[in-house]
């Protein structure tokens, strides 16, 4: 007797329907606070008749706290949403099905549990004013969707790890790698938007003068963003944890873009200069093949009067990166990014880092590029845009175009914008490399002033919006 038919035998509900009942139960919470009571007590029914915790239906418990007590679930969460090989849900049973079958149905029912958990504990966030264990649980949870996502905690939502430009890995489920773009297109924006709305309904200032309740804070975009607003109002103990919070988010970043940047960050063969004559040097299977015609097939040795070394002396002509970021509020997340990456490329060798913020004013950020905590400290955020005060500064540094690049990042909404553009077209006309970018973040979403893009495109610089990765590539191809 199949599953299926066993359920309808003895009036049980089918496996259809307790998946329904989980989903059902998922979309009222979702939409409204209020218990259904019909909805609750079935949904308990079905997490205890499939072997799973009551406390999985508790909406105030965190799946790290479920974890915790049935540290077995770790590993049914990672991969949970994960889509097959084939990118296709499990077929239908057909009449006749297997126990095989049945089993399957059975286990999707188990997943619709594990999949409403973390969905209800992300989408349903806490109402008024959010305290620092609350934004922390909430970080938490989002780390297990992310998780359940194929993803690493972070990655979606433009932190730590989705500034950094980390592409989805497939933490769990086998190693598969989701299509993200087409599963759920817009889950790392949506997330980022529901962390940055968490942010805003802290007493952020009165968590921070409190060093117990500043420690449960979980770095990220949203917050460093908060606190690079309102840092002048802090002072004494606040700030001091403040200051703490920005450089553990710097660290944690710049560690993932280091990585990033270093994998190939080294300049082409030099063959102009002679190889080093040593031993690790010597190229075996050259020198092998160069002397083969002095075989001697009686005594069965080959002589070797050539010995072939490798190069491996680098071009490294000294380089100039001048990077131009926006600050203006609607840029924050490109201005943290790009001041850790301005400081990344500082600490190569040969690479000349200059880097300048603006709004309606612009500051030389350049003593401090190699301090990117520091950096940020001097930032403004907000206020309107006017590149032309950027660009008094940046022209005076383009003292040799042809080993200089001019990485320009806004979204050139600007006032002046025929006078602007016809300078950045002065800058490539010269020889320099120059690159326009929309954003730097993780999500990629930026909107650039149409006017702007078209005429970058006509000229043969086209604006650069997307993952940080992109312009990670576009300047290790320059400037190696």
């Amino acid at each position: 007797m199949t599953g299926q038919q066993s359920s309808e035998t003895t009036g049980e509900p089918s496996h259809d329907n307790r998946r329904q009942v989980m989903y059902w139960r998922l979309l009222a919470r979702l939409f409204d606070h209020e218990e259904q009571a019909a909805l609750e007590s079935a949904s308990l029914a079905v997490v205890e008749d499939i072997g799973l915790p009551a406390k999985l239906l508790d909406p105030q418990a965190s799946v790290d706290s479920v974890v915790q007590r049935h540290p077995e679930l770790a590993a049914e969460f990672d991969g949970l949403m994960v889509p097959d090989a084939d990118g296709e849900a499990a077929a239908e049973p057909e009449e006749g099905a297997s126990d095989d079958d049945a089993r399957d149905r059975a286990a999707e029912v188990r997943r619709a549990a594990l999949v409403s958990k973390v969905l209800l504990n992300v989408f349903h966030s806490p109402p008024g004013t959010v305290t620092a264990g609350q934004l922390s649980r909430w970080q938490s949870d989002a780390g297990w969707l992310e998780r359940a996502l194929g993803c690493r905690p972070g990655e979606l939502r433009g932190g730590r790890a989705g500034g950094a430009g980390v592409s989805p890995t497939g933490t769990g489920g086998g190693g598969r790698t989701p299509d993200l773009s087409r599963l759920i297109p817009e889950i790392g924006p949506e997330l980022g938007s529901i962390e940055a709305g968490l942010v805003k309904r802290m007493r952020l200032r009165e968590v921070l003068a409190d060093p117990q309740l500043a420690g449960q804070l979980t770095p990220s975009m949203s917050l460093i963003e908060q606190l690079l607003r309102d840092k002048d109002n802090l002072s004494g103990v606040a700030l001091a944890n403040a200051k703490a919070l920005i450089r553990r988010f710097v660290d944690e970043v710049a560690e993932v873009l280091r990585t990033q940047v270093e994998k190939s960050t080294v300049g082409a063969l030099d063959r102009s200069v002679p190889p080093k004559r040593v031993f690790r040097n010597l190229d075996l299977d050259r020198t092998i093949w160069k002397n083969l015609t002095n075989w001697d097939p009686e005594e069965e040795r080959l002589y070797v009067d050539r010995l072939f070394y490798r190069h491996t002396t680098r071009k490294t002509t000294p380089q100039r990166l001048i990077v131009v970021v926006d600050q203006s509020g609607s840029m924050v997340d490109s201005m943290v990014n790009c001041t850790i990456l301005a400081s990344i490329f500082a600490g190569l060798p040969k690479v000349d880092v200059h880097l300048i913020a603006y709004d309606t004013q612009a500051l030389d950020l350049t003593p401090w590029v190699h301090d990117p905590f520091e950096t940020l400290l001097r930032t403004n955020l907000g206020g309107g845009t006017d590149g032309t005060v950027a660009m008094a500064l940046t022209q005076p540094k383009i003292a040799e175009p042809r080993n200089t690049v001019v990485v320009w990042i806004s979204d050139f909404y600007e006032w002046q914008t025929e006078p602007l553009f016809e300078s950045m077209a002065a800058i490539h006309r010269s020889g320099a490399k120059f690159i326009p970018v929309g954003s730097v973040t993780s999500s990629g979403r930026a909107s650039v002033n149409p006017w702007f893009r078209e005429r970058f495109k006509d000229q043969g610089t086209p604006v650069l919006s997307g993952h940080i990765r992109k312009l990670v590539h576009e300047l290790k191809t320059f400037l190696t």
